[in-house]
This record gives structure tokens, C-alpha cells and sequence, in this order.
């Protein structure tokens, strides 16, 4: 049985609620699939943070952030600090850091759990792509290929 160790980064706002509920999905699923267990640490490297520390997380966040299989990652964002603050402190290094060049969002139907659509006799089966380096991400991309 594999093991994860999971960083879970919850944020701002709305974040630490769908962290909350994300981990309970991963839960149900680990207790119904049995191939796989997991361990997640939460790291609250937010917005609050930053107002305490003067940065979004400790100079080696992202030390720390490579012993881990996964990044959970919820909301960022707080009206007390700027947006450049939070995008540029804390999402770009940590994509950066992880070659996070594309956010894949796959979609499908799991077994076991029931589906709450019209036409359940075609599956659901697709992938969400969205690049990491267009717009406000752009100059990330620039950067890194200079």
C-alpha cells in the first residue's frame, strides 16, 4: 500500500473550508479504495501569516514544502495585503520551485460513488488544462526561459 505525505496550505477566506472538506473526500476515498494511505501536515502560510511575519512563509517554506508528495493548496488572498504580495510570495515560488507549468483538473466518475446527472449512461470523463504561464503568470514563464 503507497503512502503520501500531503502539504495542505488551506490560505485565505473560503480556503480553509474546502481544505476541511477536500480532506474529508480524501478520507472517504483512502477508506473505500484501500490501496493508499495518506499523512497531511497543514502549513498555514496565509495572508494572516504575512501580517505576523512580514512574508507568506518561512524562508525555507519550500524546503520543507519538497518532502512531500503533494500540495494541497487552497484559496490565497485577503484585502489587508496586496494581491502581488501573495501571488509573487507564495503561488509563483512554489510553482516555480515545482515546475507547476500546467494545472490539470481531471474529471471522472469514481466507483461506488453515486452520480447526480441527467444522462447517467454516459460517463464523465474529461480534463480541465489551464497553463501557469499565460497572463499575470506570464512574466513567471518569461523569466524562467531567459
Amino acid at each position: 500500500m503507497r503512502e503520501f505525505r500531503i502539504a495542505v496550505l488551506p490560505g485565505d477566506g473560503i480556503g480553509p473550508e474546502v481544505m476541511n472538506e477536500a480532506l474529508k473526500v480524501l478520507r472517504i476515498l483512502k477508506d473505500k479504495d484501500y490501496t493508499f494511505q495518506f499523512h497531511a501536515d497543514m502549513f498555514l502560510w496565509n495572508s494572516e501569516y504575512y501580517l505576523q511575519h512580514g512574508r507568506m512563509m518561512p524562508e525555507n517554506g519550500l524546503d520543507i514544502l519538497k518532502n512531500y508528495d503533494a500540495i494541497l493548496f487552497g484559496a490565497i488572498g485577503d484585502p489587508r495585503v496586496p494581491d502581488d504580495i501573495s501571488v509573487w510570495e507564495l503561488i509563483m515560488p512554489i510553482r516555480k520551485r515545482f515546475c507547476q507549468y500546467v494545472n490539470l483538473r481531471p474529471v471522472k466518475k469514481l466507483k461506488g460513488i453515486p452520480e447526480q446527472f441527467i444522462h447517467q449512461e454516459r460517463p464523465i470523463n474529461f480534463v480541465i488544462v489551464r497553463e501557469n504561464a499565460e497572463g499575470e503568470y506570464g512574466v513567471m514563464s518569461r523569466k524562467r526561459t531567459r
